[in-house]
């Protein structure tokens, strides 16, 4: 079989395809409608008369034809190369940007790596690798802050529509995030053996899912969180290390359902309105607030996590539960009480009043009867008892 030796048009023909990810036949084609842009320019032709360009893709030669007749003229090529530059440069900017879009097309609600290239106004340009990307203010983490050259991975949100053409949007905030950092850190969500039921998160402060295991043996929670927390450590720290995650096992029964979103919150009561979709809840005082959670943000997420309208109630504590607590009060106080006088401060209060009666008392002589009449003051009051009763005889009496 004979070697193919290829031209020079050849070989740059298939450069261009593969650095731009084109098909060579679009740059072909590209080429043609330059070759006859170039050709009316110059000459002046009517817009009616059909043209065409014959392009040999070996050699790059082409030929101007009207009606099947050749109508080149002598030395067109080379004008028609410098006057096509810029047309075919456009055209194959176009056809790459394109393509670019195709490809991303089929990626959207994936994750992927990038690098921070610059802040147009509010908005943050990403590099992702084949082209670029951008994050606008309502895709960014509040809680996070950028700065150029700063790699993250990011959410390929969708491609919208700008002023500017077709954009691709990517982010930071989207729950579709958590969701791809899962699949990307646990083999078994990558494979299928465990879902990823509901995700439901507020970006920089907490975010909540619903895992279910579709395989029997395998521990749905224990895999998302791995061991040690190695797994859902690696998605926090994606995440920018502050916002927490909460893995709840998806159950069928609504109540054990609910009550597991409200996690951290513990020993609670549930009560269901199937109608109305919603559920009262009644918390411990001590639960109450871990149950609602910083401005509110546990039990909105818990909401979002169950479709349910949920109302928190503090169910307080039990009338016994609180008089044994009072009576261990009242057990451990006493001792204090009693112990507030120490016996070096009784020595002190006493020792000097002792001292001065003593020298009050020397000069004065006790007689026994001044020591006796301080025992004979208890004894008054019998007396006077015994007067009012002589009394009330005697007007009985009278």
């Amino acid at each position: 079989m004979p070697a193919v030796v290829r031209s020079e048009f050849a070989l740059a023909l298939n450069q261009v395809a593969t650095e731009r990810g084109i098909d060579p036949n679009v740059v072909l084609e590209t080429i043609k409608a330059a070759i006859l842009a170039a050709y009316r320019k110059d000459y002046g032709t009517d817009e009616l008369i059909t043209l065409t360009v014959d392009l040999n893709p070996d050699t790059g030669e082409a030929r101007v034809l009207q009606d099947g007749k050749d109508v080149t003229p002598p030395g067109f090529g080379r004008i028609a190369a410098q006057t096509a530059k810029q047309v075919i440069l456009q055209r194959i900017r176009e056809a790459e940007k394109q393509a670019v879009l195709s490809d991303y097309q089929e990626k959207i609600g994936a994750i992927a790596p990038g690098m921070i290239l610059r802040f147009d106004g509010p908005n943050v340009v990403v590099d992702i690798g084949r082209t670029q990307a951008v994050m606008p203010v309502s895709e960014q983490n509040p809680a996070e802050r950028y700065h150029l050259n700063q790699r993250l991975t990011f959410y390929i949100e969708g491609i919208r529509e700008t002023m500017r053409g077709n954009e691709i949007i990517v982010s930071r905030a989207h729950k579709g995030l958590v969701e791809g950092l899962f699949k990307r850190e646990v083999p078994e969500v990558a494979q299928g053996s465990v879902e990823l039921r509901i995700v439901a998160r507020e970006a920089g402060n907490r975010t909540k899912v619903a895992v279910y295991s579709t395989a029997p043996g395998v521990d749905p929670v224990g895999s998302c969180v791995g061991q040690k927390g190695v797994r859902v450590q690696a998605v926090i720290t994606e995440l920018g290390g502050n916002e927490k995650v909460d893995i709840i096992q998806w159950s069928d029964d609504m109540k054990l359902f609910i009550m597991a979103a409200l996690a951290p919150a513990k020993d609670m009561e549930v009560v269901l309105n199937e109608k109305k979709q919603a559920a009262e809840v009644a918390v411990p005082d001590d639960q109450l607030s871990l149950a609602i959670g910083r401005d509110g943000g546990n039990v909105r997420l818990a909401a979002k996590l169950t479709g349910w309208k949920i109302d928190i109630k503090g169910k307080g504590v039990p009338a016994g539960v609180a008089a044994a607590e009072k009576t261990e009060d009242a057990k451990v106080e006493t001792p204090k009480e009693e112990a507030v006088v120490t016996p070096k401060e009784a020595k002190e209060e006493t020792a000097p009043a002792a001292s001065e009666e003593a020298v009050a008392q020397a000069p004065e002589p006790v007689t026994p009867e001044a020591a006796a009449e301080p025992q004979k003051e208890p004894e008054t009051k019998p007396e006077e008892q015994t007067e009012v009763k002589d009394s009330t005889d005697t007007n009985t009496s009278s």
